[in-house]
């Protein structure tokens, strides 16, 4: 006899709720017995042998916290202070040393997911912002998270007609409705999921409209050190700031520190007065203390550790460097095969992205037909993980592209 068998049963009045496209789609590939097969979809740095690899940098300062022990008592609500005094110098770059009158305060969260459900609660309740405008496409989440946070979701395109490459001129059109007290979503660098990014100049263009208009940006900055470099990757937050925009910055540890599982992210504040960033900061602890009271110890204690050793610090910049590099190095071997591959096809556009994905332009056919056919998976977008690729898989990937988009 079942001990509920007489519950109320109440609980079956709530809707089944669909697997979440990208990590359904995941687990699917590990249920997957065919051999050889591919996974493209997740969004994760692989090595060369398909292992997402710990960081030798990350290990040392493992090591070093351990020896030194300590306890694993609460954090206070912001985080550990010497975290966000390291965090915030890292996302703003040159100008937080260039610049005096630059008010600025991170807070530690879990991740860059809890960051952004931070920035968008605080927005609609402090500041009672009703609307967010955020890329189409973008990150599948992001519309989830701002829902979540109460904030109405308002589009600007961002693709042409080839869903490859910007179109710049309608992203620019398309923000005419929008209106003052309004926020912004942009994605600093690497845009997800499309590897697409502004050029510098098309930046300036862009944030001056957003100053225009009075919009508050939230910049995305998942994946600092992935683009160019650390400095440079941060430039449209630059010019945020150099064009007199407060902003909200969303930033993540997963992707350039290898640190996943570790929920390491923070929200830096930047405010035109010292008085105007103390209470956006305190209104930002109020919306933690109101979720998760406060963050993890272990993940920013490994961030802390290694941004503030000189040492450690220059073998992490070293170990992001190689990781970037493998990444345009993937890119261009990859394109090469294809072209010799498919050569009425042109996918030189995969080249010009950044990051670890890309919109490579195949159609949601072609993307099943992968699937179903060689076990390869990938976004229905047609956005695969570039990462995803390596010299034992690439000449199989490339084959099954060709044969599909015959």
């Amino acid at each position: 006899m079942s001990l509920l068998q007489h519950a109320s049963r109440q609980f079956e009045n709530a809707p089944l709720n669909p697997p979440d496209s990208i990590f359904g789609l995941n687990e699917e590939f590990k249920q997957d017995t065919r051999n050889p097969k591919i996974n493209l979809s997740v969004g994760v740095y692989q090595d060369e042998l398909g292992r997402v690899p710990m960081m030798a940098s990350v290990k040392m300062a493992e090591k070093m916290l351990l020896e030194a022990g300590g306890g694993k008592n609460y954090l206070p609500i912001n985080g550990l202070p010497a975290y966000n005094q390291m965090v915030g110098e890292l996302v703003l770059g040159e100008i937080t040393a260039s610049k005096e009158d630059v008010y600025w305060s991170t807070l530690q969260t879990p991740g860059g997911t809890g960051a952004l459900r931070i920035a968008g609660e605080t927005l609609r309740r402090a500041l009672h912002c009703g609307v967010i405008w955020i890329s189409n496409p973008t990150w599948a989440n992001h519309s989830q998270i701002f829902h979540a946070a109460g904030l109405t979701i308002r589009h600007y395109e961002y693709l042409d007609s080839s869903q490859t490459r910007l179109d710049f001129e309608q992203l620019i059109d398309s923000l005419a409705s929008a209106e003052a007290g309004q926020a912004i979503l942009l994605h600093a660098v690497c845009h997800n999921p499309t590897g697409v990014d502004p050029s510098p100049s098309q930046w300036q263009e862009l944030i001056q409209l957003v100053r225009q208009k009075e919009l508050i940006p939230i910049f995305d900055f998942a994946y600092q050190g992935f683009g160019e470099n650390l400095v440079s990757d941060s430039l449209p937050i630059q010019l945020a700031i150099e064009a007199g925009c407060e902003i909200l910055i969303c930033n993540s540890f997963s992707k350039n520190f290898g640190l996943y599982a570790e929920r390491v992210g923070g929200v830096t504040v930047v405010a035109g007065s010292d008085s105007g960033c103390r209470s956006m900061a305190s209104q930002l602890a109020l919306t933690i203390r109101t979720i998760y009271s406060n963050p993890p110890l272990h993940g920013g204690s490994i961030v802390a550790t290694v941004l503030g050793d000189a040492a450690l610090r220059r073998q992490w910049e070293a170990e992001l460097t190689e990781i970037r590099q493998r990444i345009a190095s993937l890119r261009t071997v990859f394109v090469s095969q294809l072209s010799q591959l498919t050569p009425a096809m042109n996918f030189d556009h995969i080249l010009q992205q950044r990051g670890m994905f890309s919109y490579s332009g195949l159609t949601s056919e072609q993307v099943q037909r992968l699937k179903q056919e060689y076990a390869i998976y990938a976004l229905s977008s047609g956005r695969i993980n570039v990462a995803g690729i390596n010299q034992s898989n690439l000449e199989y990937l490339c084959q099954a592209i060709a044969a599909v988009t015959k």
